[in-house]
């Protein structure tokens, strides 16, 4: 098969390639164009805009602005690539008949910023916050708008969102990364009373679905991406303690005090405050069970706490 990789020099980007040039023909599409080993060639997007790509017999579209934590990137730049591109790319998928796969990289966040119930499955209405989730959920709407207004267009044709919660690996720890530096220093966690749970992606699951959606028929539509088990963060601290080799230091102080410390950081601007509390102990569960219907299995590869501890396990040795 031959395969059209956008965004190729990223981090999903390079371990697809990785994952899939044995078997399959890749060509990348980015910003820029060049050479990548495991790649028969990359092109620019003004390349597209002139038809020089060669036929494809699928495309996956990773190409992307990234979730800026710091928040110094203005809305526009999300809607400029995160939706703008997407479309170009569809549209392009679209108006070549003999491509037959086109798999969509958008996020958990463009359903919802906060979980609804306990687990969140791809039946959510979409609501989410800021405008890295806005603008994703902007391009899957195009998307799916365009699959209704044309269903004879895309018969026998897959075209695939797929939505997955925070990934890492080998080289990429995502927003893992606060908390590695402070597990790293020694540090007690504060709040072992909360039994919070959230939901990773390790790269080595994500690679292995997105090669199964190549290979395989799979009806088009949203699909979650997740690994199979939630992790609570006392969990992630102890595997991150025992991929260093340390002892996990987690205090479990009273709800009661930590929240009424929150509150008394509101009203003195201290680093710990009601928002941040929150974000620090709420549940971010997602199911992964349509992917894995679709794909005909009964479980990821790749257990949960395996994948953190070989991804910490990188990062130790400066990987």
């Amino acid at each position: 098969m031959k395969i059209l990789i956008t965004g190729i020099h990223g981090f999903v980007g390079s371990n697809l390639v990785g994952a899939l040039k044995d078997r399959h023909e890749i060509y990348g599409l980015d910003i820029v164009a060049p050479e990548k080993e495991g790649v028969v060639k990359t092109f620019s997007w003004e390349d597209l805009d002139a038809n020089n790509i060669p036929q494809v017999d699928a495309i996956v579209h990773l190409a992307g602005k990234a979730h800026d934590t710091k928040n110094k990137s203005g809305a526009e730049v999300y809607f400029k690539v995160n939706t703008d591109l997407t479309k170009k790319i569809f549209d392009y998928f679209s108006d070549n008949s003999n491509i037959k796969k086109f798999i969509f990289f958008s996020s958990v966040k463009a359903a919802v910023d906060k979980v609804p119930g306990n687990i969140l499955t791809e039946d959510v209405t979409p609501s989410p916050v800021g405008p890295y989730g806005e603008s994703k959920v902007k391009a899957e709407e195009y998307i799916l708008g365009k699959l209704k207004e044309s269903e004879e267009k895309y018969k026998n044709r897959d075209v695939i969102i797929l939505r997955p919660c925070m990934i890492h690996g080998p080289g990429n720890k995502g927003n893992l990364n606060l908390l590695y530096g402070f597990v790293k220093k020694g540090l007690p966690w504060p709040l072992g009373a909360f039994e919070n749970r959230r939901t990773f992606t390790s790269i080595d699951n994500l690679t292995f679905a997105i090669s199964g959606i190549l290979s395989n028929p799979i009806e088009s539509g949203i699909y979650n991406m997740a690994d199979d088990r939630a992790l609570s963060t006392n969990e992630l601290i102890q595997a991150m303690c025992h991929a260093m080799g340390k002892n996990a230091k987690i205090w479990r102080i009273s709800k009661g005090l930590i929240n009424f410390g929150a509150k008394v950081g509101d009203i003195l601007h201290l680093p710990l405050n009601t928002f941040r509390l929150e974000k620090l102990t709420e549940n971010y569960v997602v199911s992964n069970e349509k992917i894995k219907r679709a794909l005909g299995i009964k479980n990821m590869p790749v257990d949960s706490v395996d994948g953190l501890t070989k991804t910490i396990k990188s990062f130790s040795k400066g990987n």
